[in-house]
Order: structure tokens, then C-alpha cells, then sequence
């Protein structure tokens, strides 16, 4: 069952110097039950094209398409009915848990806020619903008398996970939770944010730069480049056999131990991705790209279903099914 889709997306900002276009036509679904990661270099319009589905936009962001959330249109939706989705239906888990936790209030406090708002109950009945929530992502329910500062990153993003999960929502959104985190506390968020998926059948949408991260985590992932997909498809597939050219550089920047390929031949990616304002002609990902073609700087490519794979690059127009 389709929970969200993204149905030919567009965002573009206002400025001084005319509009800056940081969604350029993305369509999407996420099925219940299921794990889409979008990753990208910072600037590729991740956060903007999330931040759309409980218009988080700034004012001077301007949306057209669809994002439907269970058939219905979020970009529609009057203001009271927005605030009864946001929280209820789908929640976000933002990547600086210390900046979105209030300091001088108690986790339980701020924990027990959206209960309350949301479904009219008892100060009692929140209280549980508290404590089975900390416990529920790790946490004993003594946590709840405690203040921000006093827990680890780890656990604040515990914390912010569990936020989210406050009025049992069937999507979240997770944009880069475990960035600030060292890698052994990332494995267990990243675990967690696993089997929550699977034991609750929510949608989880996950942000992140690092492939390596959203290839062990998600079902499938979704290449972002210059606002656009560049490839999609199921996650082992996109990063062990990448299609387009900039998803084999995203997968090749992270290393694998014990793989002597790595070592001898570190991977990168020459520059820097477009500014939204100041695209390149044809394929935008051209002047980077390390296998481009005179008709690359003339044409912008569609993206073409290529089996389980969809890629947006003038080199897999002709491919066989690599399904």
C-alpha cells in the first residue's frame, strides 16, 4: 500500500536575483512498511524535497506537484488540518537533536507536549505513554526527569526518535540523525531505526550523504544530483552496482575494510555540484562526470527504467534489463 508519494515535485526559492530552483520535477512513493533513502552531496535538494511533506518550507519556498500522504494532498491541506497530520500521522526526527530539544524543560515534559495536544488524554496516561516510548527506544523511563544536557548524543537522539513516535504516526522522516554521532552509537540508532520499521510497519524516509549507511539501513535508495534523481532502485543494488556515473562516485567515497581495490585506488570526486541558480546545459552532473560524452553538455536525460533500476544517463539509454 502506497503511504506517500511525490508526484512531479518542484521547488524553487524567491531571492533578490530571480528563483532558485532546488526541486526539479522528483516523483516518488513510499509504501507502508518500507525504507526509502535519499542521499546526495549537500545541496542536491534532500532536506528541501522532505521538508515538503509537512511544509516546513520557508515562505519564500514556492511547491507545486503533489505530495500525497495516503491520497491526500499535504500542499492543500487547510492549516487545521495540516497541524492534525503533523505529529499524528507523520513526524520528523531532525538532525541536531540539542538544537530541536528545549534546554531548560524536562524529556518528559517535552515528550508528553504533542500527547496531549494531540489526543485529549490524562497528564496520567501521558506520563506511561512516556515512559513506554523512552523504553521503547532503549531508554529506562527514569530518563524522563532528566534535562537535555545531561544525556549523550546517542541518547538526546533517542530522545528525538522517540518524540517522533509520540502519537504513533505512519511516516517518519529522518533527516541525517546519526551525522554528529560516532560510529558505534550510529550502528545502534540506525538499528533501531530498523526495527522500529519493521516491528510499528511505518514509512521511513532517511536523509543522508553516506550511501554506506543507507545501503545497510534501507530498503531502497533514491540518488539525488542538482535537485533532480538521478537513480533509484533497490539499496544493495545502487550501491554495489551502481548505473549513473555519480552514484558509483557517492558509493566509491566510502571504503570498504579488508577491500585492497579501496586501498590502492582511493575514490573521489573532482568539484563541486552546480548552484541551483547556474545549472549547466544538458546533463548537469557533465562537467564532473569521469566517463562524459560530447552529447552529455546538450542533452538532459530522462530517467529510464533499467529492471529493478531507474537512472537519468545518456550512457544506459540502450542498456539491457541488469535485473
Amino acid at each position: 500500500m502506497t503511504l506517500l508519494e511525490f508526484d512531479d515535485v518542484h521547488v524553487t526559492y524567491a531571492s533578490r536575483h530571480g528563483d532558485v530552483p532546488a526541486v526539479r520535477g522528483i516523483s516518488l512513493t513510499v509504501d507502508q512498511g518500507q525504507s526509502l533513502g535519499v542521499a546526495g552531496e549537500s545541496g542536491s535538494g534532500k532536506t528541501t524535497l522532505v521538508s515538503s511533506v509537512l511544509r516546513l518550507l520557508p515562505p519564500s519556498a514556492k511547491v507545486t506537484g503533489q505530495v500525497l500522504l495516503e491520497g491526500e494532498d499535504i500542499l492543500k491541506m487547510k492549516f487545521g488540518r495540516l497541524r492534525a497530520v503533523r505529529w499524528a500521522e507523520a513526524a520528523v526526527v531532525f538532525q541536531g537533536a540539542m538544537h530541536a530539544l528545549n534546554p531548560v524543560q524536562r524529556i518528559g515534559q517535552q515528550l508528553a507536549e504533542p500527547i496531549l495536544l494531540h489526543e485529549k488524554v490524562s497528564t496520567r496516561i501521558a506520563d506511561k505513554r512516556v515512559g513506554d516510548l523512552l523504553e521503547q527506544v532503549g531508554l529506562p523511563a527514569r530518563r524522563a526527569q532528566t534535562y537535555p544536557h545531561q544525556l549523550s548524543g546517542g541518547q538526546k537522539q533517542r530522545v528525538m526518535i522517540a518524540m517522533a513516535l509520540a502519537c504513533r504516526p505512519q511516516l517518519l522522516v529522518a533527516d541525517e540523525p546519526t551525522t554528529a554521532l560516532d560510529v558505534m552509537v550510529q550502528a545502534q540508532v540506525l538499528d533501531l531505526l530498523t526495527n522500529l520499521v519493521r516491528e510499528l510497519g511505518l514509512g521511513l524516509i532517511f536523509i543522508s550523504h553516506d550511501l554506506s549507511v543507507l545501503s545497510s539501513s534501507c530498503d531502497r535508495i533514491a540518488v539525488m544530483y542538482a535537485g533532480r534523481i538521478v537513480e533509484e532502485g533497490p539499496a544493495s543494488r545502487v550501491f554495489d552496482h551502481p548505473v549513473h556515473p555519480y552514484s558509483g562516485a557517492l558509493a566509491g567515497a566510502f571504503p570498504r575494510i579488508g577491500d585492497q581495490r579501496f586501498r590502492y585506488a582511493p575514490s573521489g570526486l573532482p568539484g563541486d555540484p552546480p548552484y541551483p541558480s547556474d545549472l549547466p546545459t544538458g546533463c548537469p552532473f557533465h562537467p564532473r562526470c569521469p566517463v562524459v560524452m560530447d552529447e552529455c553538455s546538450r542533452t538532459d536525460p530522462p530517467l529510464l527504467t533499467i529492471g529493478q533500476t531507474r537512472a537519468a544517463c545518456l550512457r544506459v539509454t540502450g542498456a539491457e534489463d541488469v535485473a
